[in-house]
């Protein structure tokens, strides 16, 4: 029944997606930007501590609930902590109304013909396993397009749709997550050669299957329409891939149908050193531009 529910909400509820996923490589930079200097800490283990800490001020913040935030994707760590004395996914779902996705990738390959690919995920049944058994509703995996190569966009997106495959086989809606840098030379030929390949993985799906897509906001507004209209795509959500707030608030309403699932742009102008009635307020002011953002329909 709870799947049945968090379908429907992922499928057509307006809000967007918190992403809370930074892993090893990318949380010293989100501590600092939280106030925490690379000196507070030392250790890998006290590190994510804080990170921890950060995350379950941002999820039990009031305004943090299903009715703007509709879901989070959460990093593995996050997924086996706890907060307000429950399991992560379990709290986010029962006490605030919002579906939990997990990262599963682990980091990318460096860049080969244009693009990144995803490092070899060894562990990944057991890790899906565990997060069926958490309550985990779906999974989020990256892949980066620096250039506009066609075999290298190929190359990404069939490794995507293949992990895909193997996540959906634990009853797990993946998203797929072809990013093309915002700093590609040719970002639009890049993202023309992103949709065809798309459209090629979708053809490719078993009757009856969906996936979702996140993907960077396009150079021409609409440019997705297609894929968000496509009965097999849940939903198509943004990534913010370093713009500011504002500015990544201003290209999504542009984009109708898409729904942010940003990460920097969120917390963008949080601090520790914040009381927790200014954290709350700064974070529902985040939560409410993101969620007008994400409010454009596709016209019928």
């Amino acid at each position: 029944m709870a799947n049945e529910q968090m379908t429907a909400q992922m499928g057509g509820k307006d809000g967007f997606i918190a992403a809370l996923d930074q892993s090893g490589g990318s949380t010293p930079k989100a501590l600092s930007l939280y106030g925490i200097l690379e000196s507070a800490y030392s250790g890998e283990a006290e590190m994510f501590k804080l990170m921890h800490e950060m995350r379950v001020r941002i999820m039990t913040a009031p305004a943090f609930t299903g009715d703007k935030v509709i879901a989070a994707i959460l990093f593995e760590r996050t997924m086996d902590g706890e907060a307000n004395g429950k399991p992560v996914p379990s709290y986010l779902w029962s006490d605030r109304g919002v579906v939990p996705f997990l990262k599963v990738d682990k980091g990318l390959e460096a860049e080969s013909d244009g693009v990144q690919v995803m490092k070899p995920m060894p562990d990944l049944d057991k890790l899906l396993e565990r997060a069926v058994k958490l309550g985990v509703f779906g999974t989020k995996m990256r892949s980066v397009i620096a250039h506009a190569s066609p075999t290298g966009v190929a190359a990404v997106v069939k490794q995507q749709f293949a992990v895909a495959d193997r996540i959906a086989g634990h009853g797990l809606m993946p998203i797929i997550e072809p990013e093309v840098s915002i700093k590609a030379p040719d970002k639009q030929g890049a993202e023309k050669l992103l949709l065809q390949e798309i459209q090629k993985g979708l053809d490719g799906l078993p009757a009856g299957r969906k996936v979702m897509l996140k993907l960077t906001i396009p150079t021409t507004p609409d440019f997705y329409t297609p894929l968000i209209k496509d009965s097999r795509v849940l939903r198509v959500v943004a990534l913010s891939g370093g713009y500011t707030r504002a500015e990544a608030c201003r290209k999504l309403a542009e984009n109708h149908g898409m729904i942010a699932s940003f990460s920097r742009a969120l917390t963008e102008g949080l601090t520790k050193q914040m009381s927790d009635a200014e954290f709350d307020k700064a974070l529902a002011e985040s939560i409410g531009e993101i969620y007008q953002a994400s409010r454009t329909k596709v016209p019928a």
